[in-house]
This record gives C-alpha cells, sequence and structure tokens, in this order.
C-alpha cells in the first residue's frame, strides 16, 4: 500500500511539474512586428536601439512580448517590394518602415496590415498619407519635413564659410525625395544670392567621381542631402570630405561625432523611438487613422572644432553659442 502511495505521489509530482509547461505550451507566441529598411545593418545601429526604446516605453520587450524581423534593402530601392513580400509572409501585426523608399513599398504591399513609417519628406506630399492629422486606412508614422530645413543647413553653412560663393549639393537621384530637395535648397541659394552645384552619387562607388567632380568646379562648401543611403555611409562620406578639405554641412549628429564639420537636424534615435512607441500603441490596439503623424520637435546644432580647425576655419562664437553641442 504504501508502494503504490509513493507511486501515486510520484505521478502527481510528475503531473506537478508537467502542468506549467503544458501551460507554457499552450500561451500564445508573441506578435511579430516586420520591420523593412532601406539601408544597411549597422554594427552599433543607434536609431534601431530607439526604435526598441520606443516600443519598450509602450509595454514590449523584443524577445518576450515581441518578435522583430528585419530585412535590409542595403541601399537598393528596387529590391524594396520583394523584402516587403518577404516579411508579409511572417504575418505581422505591424510593419514598420524607414526611409521613404521602404514606406512607399511598404504601403504598396498591404492596405490591412498597419504600417508605421519613418520619412525625412512630407508624408502628404510624396501619397503615404492624405492627412497629418488623420492619417489614411492603415498608414502613419513620424516624418521630419527635411525640405524646410535644407534653407536652414544652408544658412548656417554659410556663417561657416562666409566666403564662399558657391555651395555644392550631394544628393542620391534614387532617392524619391531628391527633386524636391533639389527644389528647395535651390530657392534657398538664390535668396541668399549663392550659386549651387549639384553632385550625384547612387552608390558608394559614385563617391569618388562625386568628389573629383566637387574639386574640378572648386566650390567653396558642401551640403550632405538628407538620405538614409548616405547614412549608412558616414565614415566613407566623411573622410572623402577630409581628405579633400571640403567644409561640410551634414544632417545627422553622427556625421560629426565620425569627424564632420558640422550638422543640423533631429536625433534619428528619437524618430524611431517615436515609431516604437506607435508600434506598441498599434500592439494594443489603437488603429493608425486615430494616430497623428508625428513631427520631431527637437532640432540640435552640432560644431566640430577639431574638424574646423584642420580645415583652417574659425567658428564665429555667436555660432558656438547657439550649438547644442561643441566636439573639440
Amino acid at each position: 500500500m504504501a508502494a503504490i502511495k509513493r507511486r501515486e505521489f510520484f505521478t502527481l509530482l510528475g503531473g506537478a511539474a508537467a502542468w506549467p509547461a503544458a501551460a507554457r505550451a499552450q500561451q500564445p507566441a508573441p506578435p511579430v512586428v516586420g520591420f523593412l529598411h532601406q539601408g544597411s545593418e549597422q554594427p552599433s545601429n543607434q536609431p534601431m536601439d530607439g526604435f526598441r526604446r520606443g516600443l519598450w516605453e509602450a509595454g514590449f520587450v523584443e524577445g518576450q512580448h515581441v518578435t522583430l524581423q528585419f530585412r535590409w534593402a542595403n541601399g537598393e530601392y528596387d529590391r524594396l517590394p520583394a523584402l516587403a513580400a518577404e516579411l508579409l509572409r511572417a504575418q505581422p501585426s505591424v510593419l514598420a518602415a524607414a526611409l521613404l523608399p521602404a514606406a512607399r513599398a511598404a504601403k504598396a504591399a498591404t492596405t490591412t496590415i498597419p504600417v508605421v513609417f519613418i520619412t525625412g519628406s512630407d508624408p502628404v506630399e510624396t501619397g503615404l498619407v492624405t492627412s497629418l492629422n488623420r492619417p489614411t486606412e492603415n498608414v502613419t508614422g513620424v516624418s521630419l519635413f527635411t525640405v524646410p530645413l535644407i534653407a536652414k543647413r544652408l544658412e548656417l553653412l554659410h556663417e561657416v564659410v562666409p566666403g564662399a560663393s558657391a555651395v555644392a549639393v550631394l544628393v542620391n537621384p534614387s532617392n524619391p525625395n531628391a527633386e524636391s530637395n533639389e527644389q528647395g535648397i535651390e530657392a534657398a541659394a538664390k535668396a541668399m544670392q549663392l550659386r549651387i552645384e549639384f553632385i550625384r552619387a547612387s552608390s558608394e562607388r559614385d563617391f569618388e567621381a562625386a568628389f573629383a567632380t566637387l574639386a574640378r568646379q572648386r566650390t567653396g562648401a558642401l551640403i550632405v542631402s538628407a538620405d538614409g543611403f548616405f547614412a549608412a555611409r558616414r565614415e566613407h562620406l566623411v573622410a572623402l570630405a577630409t581628405r579633400h578639405a571640403v567644409p561640410t554641412m551634414y544632417f545627422q549628429r553622427e556625421f560629426a561625432a565620425a569627424g564632420g564639420l558640422i550638422s543640423y537636424g533631429a536625433r534619428s534615435s528619437d524618430m524611431y523611438r517615436h515609431a516604437g512607441i506607435y508600434t506598441g500603441r498599434i500592439l494594443k490596439g489603437a488603429k493608425p487613422a486615430d494616430l497623428p503623424v508625428l513631427q520631431p520637435t527637437r532640432l540640435e546644432l552640432v560644431i566640430n572644432l577639431k574638424a574646423a580647425r584642420a580645415l583652417g576655419l574659425t567658428v564665429p562664437s555667436s555660432l558656438l553659442a547657439r550649438a547644442d553641442e561643441v566636439i573639440e
């Protein structure tokens, strides 16, 4: 009898040990968030850390409450539709996309799955939404509106290099916002009585030729237009600007931190963080049409004095006083 009771006891123990495992097995799998990016994955990817932080602030920890799946186009924009289709096969609850070419591909891929975009362009002008306050159907996100910032970047660069009568602008012709960016900077340059020369690069192989053209034109300064392809290759671009001794304005702090002269724009990690928060809110049941397109309000001016000294430039004290960060 004792033996039977002992066997019954161990059977009960075994059942008690197995029950939690069975219960865990029956728990639903965490939702999938697909992330389509036009650029390339970086060893240290602060923007994506910002996205994860936004998810965390909304109550979702990667690997516990949500699964992230990424597809990177590495600057090859024609691959984006196929990559979007791959992500849809994973049945994501939300599809995030950065930047404009990826956002367009994500929107074209689905009319039912919520899409959260990150873009520097006007999302109404580029067709992502019909209204900023009441976005279209399944699409919302974060926009920096880079075109209005172009004039400010030109103005700041001219304060650093007041003797430059001509400024070159590096643009990526493969980016859908290239034309609007060119028009914006031409208007700003005309108002300042400056001559603008455009140099174009849509692959990393084009960089050397672009800077060679810059040297032949002997323009006094350069603006690197806001583009995810350029952001992913900032080390290369900063190195070329340093080698050719070209005073250059960039659109992200990371360029100045890598040795570039000056940058003005929003922190990309902040934009991704807001997109992560929106993604979390949608996972909790919010509808994209009820989430207005967000616009970052914090813009930062970063000046690298070491780069200025190497170029033989004296940065006006008035400009240094307005800088959010000065890198010595």
